[in-house]
């Protein structure tokens, strides 16, 4: 194999503001929320090498989104498979566009399912709000019966995954919405102005 120290990622410019902003905000709240942890990766639009054939051929493949769990939480130019212990990605998601569509419902989830065997794939258009996910159950990928508020479980985040103001976003399983870390930083500010007034009301003045 080549030296993968030299296998930096070769994905294409994504399609436009609105799939920068939603890949951004699928990487930020997920980071934060799992921010103690040091087990995993997020590829953001990072090719995935996983044979010498595909090296060969240039048939590079890189989800917009991917996760690894059970692995060290480092930057990486790309991911190697054959680097990386011949772990693939345990989760993915792919952000539609006109351009790409047809291969991520086709050749890409063949090759999630077939190759990667990925136990789950999600994919959302963020210009058309189109989201699906699958699982793989045996040998191939079942699809993922939405809840009442059009949210999919994903079994390997924890986590449910749902359009809310026309973006993707993870939910807990209360259904409670996973914060941006600016979304976090106001609540927190806003319950200690709240604590404040309270202890002002007392006659307790607040510590500066």
């Amino acid at each position: 194999m080549p030296d993968a120290t030299k296998l930096e990622s070769n994905e294409p410019e994504m399609e436009s503001s609105l799939h920068y902003a939603q890949l951004a905000l699928l990487v930020a709240c997920l980071e934060w929320l799992w921010r103690d942890r040091t087990d995993f990766f997020i590829g953001a639009n990072l090719t995935v090498y996983f044979s010498r054939e595909q090296l060969k051929t240039r048939d590079f493949r890189g989800p917009e989104f991917f996760l690894v769990n059970q692995t060290q939480r480092r930057p990486r130019k790309s991911w190697v498979v054959w680097e990386e212990g011949g772990q693939y990605p345990d989760l993915i998601i792919e952000l539609l566009s006109p351009a790409t569509a047809k291969t991520d419902r086709s050749l890409k989830k063949v090759l999630y399912q077939d190759r990667f065997r990925a136990p789950e794939y999600f994919w959302f258009s963020p210009e058309t709000l189109e989201f699906e996910g699958y699982r793989l159950v045996g040998q191939h990928y079942d699809a993922i019966a939405p809840n009442e508020a059009g949210q999919r479980w994903s079994e390997v985040l924890g986590l449910f995954l749902g359009v809310q103001d026309e973006t993707l976003r993870y939910f807990h399983s209360s259904g409670e919405l996973v914060p941006t870390p600016e979304e976090a930083a106001a609540v927190a500010q806003e319950r200690a102005d709240r604590l404040a007034e309270q202890l002002k009301a007392l006659g307790v003045e607040p510590e500066a």
